[in-house]
Formats: structure tokens, C-alpha cells, sequence
């Protein structure tokens, strides 16, 4: 795409007129952003409220994040395609209204099991809202320059979101109910919507417009089948036949996804996109993250408000550390990574989220914040960012623009997963591990196997991290030179911010 530099409402960039409404669009675009980014974590801090006022179990709870990351992340590629072939304003639209209905729905559930049907349900038309936004973005700012302005916004609001999520998910839940972390987003999606009506243009893509429905529901039903494994061990032990049919299911699926993608002629991931190393390596190492930071925010939230007694909005400022510290080393990490390589960046950063979670291994029931768990937070949101700047990079090496936008895609979509996996498996692992507990030293002990249960849970997080950072230390492959030249062309779509907690 040319850089021509727009002068005016009817200047051109790259052959296309400017939207001269396009600093409205991303003002609408920025709204539906914060309200997706907001309920990530905004209902983590919910979570203990809303387990004890439904009556969900331990082994069951995990699902309340699980439904919608499966969702979410086994749906974001289809949901991009379909926002480029039906019209990206439209599904925008759709997805805005379908994401307050779910909202509704999980505000005043019942019961578990419509809480977690409206958690997927958020999650399908999240799958749908987020590739329309960004699709919306690029097609929208057709001036370069205009368009890393926009996409800089964009990645802002992520981080800010994220921060405001932690505080307004516990003042919500402390001074009126947990139901209202789900009920914010209603309003939210509705001014979302008047504005988009009459501001954001219509584009979609032509030519080629089939979907890969089959490869998309052997996907999705291989994932779900094997959470559902995870939540059945921690019910019925690993060995019980239920445990082992789910994950004999999970593995068919899974295997028959990667044999009909490799086969059909219009697949939902190409194979050559995750086959090549370093593209391969950032997807694994995006898996592996997403596992062991997700369990440690599930399980530091029900530390803090089960064990210490912190209530929701103490332990929503107890987080601040972390995505402070995040947000600040992404902004000097982007500065160092052509001059350090992402290579060693992402080594480092891994080494670091390692040691973090090895500390916070060392909880005691009556830990102190200060000296235990703020050090250990601030190291892990250090070490992340430096992960999560480079990844971007990494993940889009010598990709063709014909699959910049899976290959973007996927870095989310993998983080989403490894999510939905790690806490799955985590809670299982701690459950398991409370319950051994109680067994040898009397139902008297219940709080100390709590504690032992996270210890344990955190151990196998740090696992997955040290696991990530092997991955990548001997796949990723990356210079300071292919940092600066490596990488989608102006036409092709910028990545996606990840998410975290």
C-alpha cells in the first residue's frame, strides 16, 4: 500500500478515499474494545461471589472462564472470516448486540449451567465483535500513519481496560452484586451500537467466500471434550473410564481437525502457517503462556479473597502491581527489541515469568503481600511483556499476506486456548491435590489444603512457563536484523493486542 499522506476529508492513501468520520469509527471501535477487555477481567474477580451464591462446585467452577475462552478462541478464525465475507460493520453490529444478550443472560442466571452457557455464549459473539473491530480499523484508516495511530489507540485501551477491569470488577461486586460485572456491559454495547449506526462504514471482501465449517467443529468439539476430560479427573480421578473416553474423544477430533486441514482446499489455519519454526515456536509458546498465567489468576483470586479475606476491591488493587508493571516494561521492551532480538528478550522474559510463579509457590496461609506476592507479581508481569512484545513479531515471519490475517489471528486464538487448557488442567490439579490433603490430615485441615492446593497448582504453572521458554530458546530463531524486516506489509492487518488475566 502507497503512504500518501491524507490533506483533507477527500485526500486519498493508497488509491482510497479517507473516511473523514474515521476518528469517530475508532471511537466506537475503542468502546466495544473496553467492554470486551473489561469482561476478562472484570469477572475474575467476580468469580468467588458468584461460585457461592450458585452453588458451583470446585471441580465445576472453572468453566465460568473456560466457556468463553473455548468459545472465544475456538471461534476466532471463522468469526473473521465471516466478518470479512457478510460485511464487517454488520457482524460488528451483530456481535455488539449478541454480546449484551449473553451479558443479560449471565446476569441474572439462575443456576450454573446458565451462567455458563451465557459465558460461551459471550464468547461466540466476542469471536465475531473483536476480528470486525480490527478489520473495521484497517479498512477504515487507509493512511498508514493514520492507521498505527489507530492501532497504537487500540492496543491502549487494551492495557487501560484490563487495569480498570480489576478495580471495577471489585467495587461492582462489593457495594451492589457479582451479577453486575455482566449487566455493566450491557449499556456499554448499547451506546456502542447507536454510535456505530449512523458512523462506521460497511466493506466486506469478495471472490472466494466458502468457510470451513467441518475443520471449525472438529476443532472446537476437540477442545471442549478435552476441558471436560480435565473437569471429570478432578471428579472421578484420571484413571475412571468417563476421564478416559473424553480425552480418547478429544484426541480423535483433534487429529481428524489436522488431517482434513491439511486436505481441504479451503482451511480454516493452513498448515504452513504454524509448520514453519518460528511461527510454529511463538504459537506453542502463546499455548503455554496462556496455561500458566491463566490458572495464576484464578487461583491468586480465591487466595486472596478466601484465604486472606481480602474483599473483591482489595483484591482488585492487589493486581495493579502486575498490569502496571506489564504496561510500562511493553512500552520500553518495543524500544529494545530491534537492538536485542527478540530471541533472547522472550528468554529472558520467560526465565523471569518462571521465577515469578516459582516464588509465589512458597504461599503460606497467612503470607504477607508485601514481601511475598507483590515482588512475585511485578517479576511475572516483567517477564511477560517481554514474551508478548516480540511475539507479535515472531509470529508473523515471512508470512505471505494471504495469511497475515490468520497468522495474527492465531496469536490470540492460541493464548485463548492455552488459557481455556491451563486452567482446566490447573483445576484439576488442585482439587486433586486439596483432596489428598483433607484425606490425610482430617476435614479440620480444609484451609491449610487450600493452600497446599495452590502451591501444588502453581508448581505445574511454573512448569508450562519454564516449558515456554524452552520452546523458545530452541525454535525461535529470530535476528535484530529479521525484527526490522521481517513481518506483514502495509496491507496486511496489524496484530492483535493480547490479553492477559
Amino acid at each position: 500500500m502507497s503512504q500518501q499522506t491524507a490533506t483533507g476529508a477527500d485526500a486519498t492513501a493508497g488509491g482510497q478515499a479517507v473516511d473523514p468520520k474515521r476518528w469517530l469509527a475508532l471511537l466506537v471501535i475503542a468502546i466495544a474494545q473496553l467492554m470486551v477487555v473489561l469482561d476478562g477481567t472484570i469477572v475474575n474477580i467476580a468469580m468467588p461471589s458468584a461460585q457461592a451464591d450458585l452453588g458451583i462446585s470446585d471441580a465445576n467452577r472453572q468453566w465460568i472462564v473456560t466457556a468463553y475462552t473455548l468459545a472465544f478462541g475456538g471461534l476466532l478464525l471463522l468469526g473473521g472470516r465471516i466478518a470479512d465475507y457478510v460485511g464487517r460493520r454488520k457482524i460488528f453490529l451483530i456481535g455488539l448486540i449478541g454480546f449484551a444478550g449473553a451479558s443479560a443472560l449471565g446476569g441474572i442466571a439462575a443456576n450454573a449451567g446458565t451462567l455458563f452457557a451465557a459465558r460461551a455464549l459471550q464468547g461466540v459473539f466476542g469471536a465475531l465483535l473483536a476480528p470486525a473491530a480490527l478489520s473495521l480499523i484497517t479498512v477504515t484508516f487507509t493512511d498508514v500513519k493514520d492507521r498505527a495511530k489507530a492501532f497504537g489507540v487500540f492496543g491502549a485501551i487494551s492495557g487501560v481496560g484490563a487495569t480498570i477491569g480489576l478495580i471495577l470488577g471489585g467495587v461492582l461486586t462489593d457495594y451492589t452484586s457479582w451479577r453486575w460485572t455482566l449487566l455493566v456491559n450491557i449499556p456499554i454495547a448499547l451506546i456502542a451500537f447507536a454510535l456505530a449506526v449512523p458512523i462506521v462504514r460497511e466493506s466486506k471482501a469478495h471472490g472466494n467466500t466458502r468457510y470451513d465449517i467441518p475443520g471449525t467443529i472438529l476443532a472446537t468439539g476437540g477442545l471442549v471434550a478435552l476441558v471436560y476430560a480435565f473437569t471429570k479427573a478432578a471428579e472421578d480421578g484420571w484413571s475412571s473410564a468417563v476421564t478416559l473416553v473424553f480425552f480418547a474423544i478429544a484426541a480423535v477430533l483433534l487429529v481428524g481437525f489436522v488431517v482434513f486441514e491439511s486436505r481441504t482446499s479451503n482451511p480454516l489455519l493452513p498448515l504452513r502457517v504454524v509448520l514453519h519454526r518460528n511461527r510454529g515456536g511463538s504459537f506453542l509458546v502463546s499455548v503455554l503462556l496462556g496455561a500458566g498465567m491463566m490458572g495464576m489468576f484464578l487461583f491468586m483470586t480465591y487466595y486472596f479473597q478466601s484465604t486472606l479475606h481480602y474483599s473483591p476491591v482489595r483484591s482488585g488493587i492487589a493486581y495493579l502491581p502486575f498490569s502496571l508493571a506489564l504496561i510500562v516494561t511493553a512500552m520500553a521492551a518495543s524500544s529494545l527489541l530491534p537492538r536485542v532480538g527478540p530471541r533472547a528478550m522472550m528468554t529472558v522474559g520467560g526465565l523471569l515469568a518462571t521465577g515469578g510463579m516459582i516464588w509465589l509457590t512458597q504461599l503460606r496461609i497467612d503470607s504477607s503481600y508485601l514481601t511475598l506476592m507483590l515482588p512475585a507479581l511485578v517479576i511475572m508481569a516483567v517477564g511477560m511483556a517481554l514474551v508478548f512484545v516480540p511475539l507479535g513479531n515472531t509470529s508473523l515471519t515471512g508470512v505471505d499476506n494471504h495469511d497475515a490475517g490468520v497468522a495474527s489471528a492465531m496469536v490470540n486464538t492460541t493464548q485463548q486456548i492455552g488459557g481455556s487448557l491451563g486452567v482446566a488442567l490447573l483445576n484439576t490439579v488442585f482439587t486433586t491435590a486439596v483432596t489428598g490433603y483433607i484425606t490425610d490430615h482430617g476435614p479440620e485441615s480444609a484451609a491449610l489444603g487450600a493452600v497446599h492446593g495452590y502451591n501444588v497448582a502453581f508448581t505445574v504453572s511454573a512448569v508450562l512457563l519454564a516449558a515456554s521458554t524452552l520452546v523458545t530458546f530452541l525454535l525461535i530463531r529470530n535476528t535484530r536484523h529479521d525484527t526490522t524486516k521481517d513481518g506483514v506489509t502495509d496491507d496486511a492487518p496489524a496484530l492483535a493486542p493480547v490479553h492477559v488475566g
